[in-house]
């Protein structure tokens, strides 16, 4: 019997490069294909750095609460390739994931194509077969040249906060990120900004100015504050009030805004019916409380924090979350994990001031993960006490006697470790 991870194998054989960072593949397997992604619903089309998933899981709790239905593009996966592709708000099942990439295998006859732009295919032919109000897509990596960047005119483009991240990719050059990330703006399609440093924001009004683009900037067009209430949003001198956002953390009510802004500027929905979703996204491995489960169980049912932060933005964002999370002035034991494609030592930095210890793993089943020690080195350096683990089960038997337990450092972490807690995202 053919399984899912059977045919993934097979895909990730087509070309030599993870990722190959170009459009001609994926125009010309979408030719092939009959060219679905123009046969979409509406879509909002996600950049950016930190916060593209949760501001996705708001876009769609806000359209759910007004009654649309939504096609949902993300990555990475925690858990399942699955969790890539809703249709109908529902995840594909296993058989219609299946023949989905077989058909986009088959009709690609060969030739070399990366994994992304064949997942990317796969979900643009799912979307366009079946019926949903709206399209929530997310890029993979950078925007300008990310394989969902077909669209000739989306409903709405979004730039969530930019970061250096990727560098390996994308460089180190903050104002060209933002340019890169600005490259999924179509003219006439308005854009809609969050916060972003003086660098980035200047790449990212660039690429507006030359084409033309009607910008919403987070801080101009429109701004939030936090209240004992909630949240407060005021688009066009008029505010919004809402519960606080059900994701956990200051930073979740930037992402909430820029999706209420999203909404209200394409035309889709109202600022007052989306904000009746706020307190009802979900999105497992940001700062996420595992009560239950084989690993809490087996550490004793001490709650585990989870979040999947991995670079130095998401770990300031992570710290901040954190202080109300625990009891006050109290530090946490940290077990970290992460990968080679950002810098450890940027991460461990904004991290240290809540880390009354860390364990460090390796990240299972990863080729770019840093080794344990790896981490351990760099921990050492910045005089933070760091022991090393074989796995997670060892990792949590190191911290036992601590009642504060965060594991961080990489969303490929987070979803080994709802794996191995048997609590999978659905």
């Amino acid at each position: 019997m053919v399984t899912i991870d059977d045919v993934l194998g097979q895909l990730a054989a087509l070309h030599p490069k993870l990722i190959d960072l170009g459009l001609d593949r994926t125009f010309e397997i979408l030719e092939v294909l009959g060219n679905p992604h123009e046969a979409l619903p509406p879509v909002i089309h996600i950049a950016g750095t930190n916060g593209k998933g949760s501001t996705a899981a708001f876009l769609r709790a806000m359209a759910n609460a007004a009654g649309l239905r939504c096609h949902v593009y993300t990555s990475p996966h925690l858990c399942r390739f699955h969790e890539r592709i809703r249709i109908a708000d529902r995840l594909i099942d296993d058989a219609a994931l299946i023949a989905l990439l077989d058909e986009v295998k088959e009709r690609n006859a060969g030739r070399p194509i990366t994994f992304f732009e064949v997942t990317t295919a796969a979900a643009f032919l799912a979307f366009s077969r079946h019926d949903a109000d709206l399209v929530i897509l997310e890029t993979g990596l950078g925007g300008l040249l990310d394989s969902t960047n077909v669209l000739a005119r989306p409903a709405a483009t979004v730039i969530t906060p930019i970061a250096q991240d990727h560098e390996h990719f994308l460089g180190n050059d903050i104002t060209e990120i933002g340019r890169q990330k600005a490259g999924i703006f179509k003219t006439g399609t308005p854009a809609i900004i969050a916060r972003q440093t003086t660098d980035a924001a200047a790449g990212i009004q660039d690429i507006a100015d030359k084409k033309h683009i009607d910008t919403y900037w987070m801080g101009d067009a429109f701004d939030y504050q936090i209240t004992d209430e909630g949240l407060s949003l005021t688009i066009e001198g008029t505010s919004y009030h809402a519960p606080a956002p059900s994701l956990a953390g200051a930073h979740q009510y930037e992402n909430a805004s820029l999706a209420a802004a999203a909404l209200h500027y394409s035309g889709i929905i109202s600022v007052s019916a989306a904000l009746s979703g706020t307190d009802k996204a979900v999105w497992p491995g940001r700062v996420q409380r595992l009560d239950k489960g084989h690993l809490v169980e087996g550490a004793g049912g001490i709650p585990i924090w989870l979040d999947g932060a991995h670079n130095a933005h998401g770990a300031n964002a992570l710290v901040k979350a954190m202080a109300t999370r625990g009891k006050a002035g109290e530090k946490w034991a940290l077990i970290i994990g992460a990968l080679d494609t950002r810098p450890i030592a940027d991460f461990l930095a904004q991290i240290q001031p809540i880390a009354a210890q860390v364990v460090a793993i390796t990240i299972p089943d990863q080729d770019a993960a840093l080794s344990a020690d790896e981490i351990k080195q760099a921990a050492d350096t910045l005089g933070i006490e760091c022991k090393t683990a074989p796995d997670i089960h060892h990792a949590l038997s190191l911290i036992k006697d601590k009642p504060q337990r965060l594991i961080c450092g990489s969303l490929y972490l987070a979803g080994h470790i709802l794996t191995e807690n048997g609590t999978l995202p659905d």
